[in-house]
């Protein structure tokens, strides 16, 4: 039952070792560069953004984490007290089971109860495009994400492997719903050329979800009991930060830029290269034991942001947005390779 996958997929995380072992997220080879005269006041630093529709009074999302479990209705519950706190925004994982399964719907809709007032994110697979209207009603979402998750679909036993005819149906699915649409990658990252496809195809925001962090290959390892295929492709991927530069110079909507961002810095150095907003999962669901410990991790988040920004000169997002950076190392050999200018980032404003 599906239900019974959800909850192996949420122990597997809280209690296994599910990141990428050599691969990074790249953004060890990004720095911000200093602003010994910063000419701000830390205390009035504006973190606020209201690109996806809310107000959001930091630039974070909690994305997709579970739902489809009796389990997973109290830590949707916990995420949506804090989210709703801290007024950020907040993703469901698949809504498929409570789709499939009406019993389970409580699990995902216990967040609009928690935090009425946040920007909310349903979440939908691509594989399962007929039930995105199901998706929608059953949340009241103000956006609908469909994740790719190709990886994962190839290293589960019970995976769909026919992946013909995916961008026609997306075409279809994202002309007929009434919110807006976002595509989410799972940890393997987006091209800029398939975010080329994906905006024509008429999706809204893009939400990276690029290699460094968890690896789906990595969880449906731990499941499997065939290991082969899932370790050797346990570091499949592109980058978190290759990915969030190969988007956001390849098109114009809002990008979310998430895998592997773990603080406020990491988080400086992504909105720095252009993203509009982080993303983060798997240290919420670390710190998901009470809504306490995730507000305490969501604080140290902020603060560091505001560091980071001061540290830049940075009052505002839109102002981080356009700070001087170097972009080195593997990332740098990465991009130059992929004729992505890597020199722009260092000469803003000259």
């Amino acid at each position: 039952m599906i239900a019974d996958r959800k909850l192996e997929h949420l122990l597997i995380c809280e209690n296994y070792d599910v990141e990428f072992k050599d691969k990074t997220t790249g953004f060890e080879d990004i720095e911000l560069i200093h602003k010994a005269l910063p000419e701000i006041d830390k205390s009035m630093i504006d973190m606020s953004v209201s690109t996806f529709g809310k107000k959001l009074d930091i630039p974070l999302f909690i994305t997709a984490i579970t739902g489809g479990h009796r389990y997973a209705k109290s830590i949707n519950e916990k995420l949506a007290i804090s989210a709703q706190e801290k007024n950020i925004a907040l993703g469901v994982g698949s809504q498929r089971a409570g789709i499939e399964y009406p019993e389970l719907v409580d699990t995902y809709n216990i967040v609009k109860e928690n935090a009425p007032d946040c920007l909310l994110v349903g979440n939908i697979g691509v594989p399962q495009l007929n039930l995105a209207g199901d998706a929608v009603d059953m949340l009241d979402a103000d956006i609908l994400a469909i994740h790719l998750n190709s990886l994962q679909e190839s290293i589960q036993p019970e995976g769909d492997l026919d992946a013909r005819g995916y961008l026609k149906s997306i075409e279809e699915v994202v002309g007929s719903v009434d919110i807006p649409v976002m595509v989410k990658e799972t940890g393997c990252g987006i091209s800029g050329e398939c975010a080329v496809q994906l905006v024509d195809a008429g999706f809204d925001y893009i939400d990276v979800g690029g290699a460094g962090g968890t690896s789906w290959a990595a969880v449906e390892t731990y499941r499997s009991d065939e290991k082969f295929y899932g370790e050797i492709f346990w570091d499949w991927g592109i980058p978190t930060a290759v990915s969030t530069v190969e988007v956001i110079s390849s098109v114009d909507v809002p990008v979310i830029s998430s895998g592997g961002i773990r603080n406020g810095l990491e988080a400086a150095k992504a909105i720095a290269l252009g993203a509009d907003a982080v993303g983060m999962a798997l240290p919420f669901l670390k710190h998901s034991i009470t809504s306490e410990q995730i507000i305490e991790y969501i604080d140290k988040f902020e603060e560091s942001l505001r560091i980071a920004m001061f540290l830049v000169g940075a009052s505002n997002i839109e102002e981080l947005k356009k700070s001087n950076l170097i972009i080195k190392g593997q990332t740098k050999e990465w991009l130059n390779d992929r004729g992505f200018n890597t020199i722009k980032y260092s000469r803003r404003g000259k």
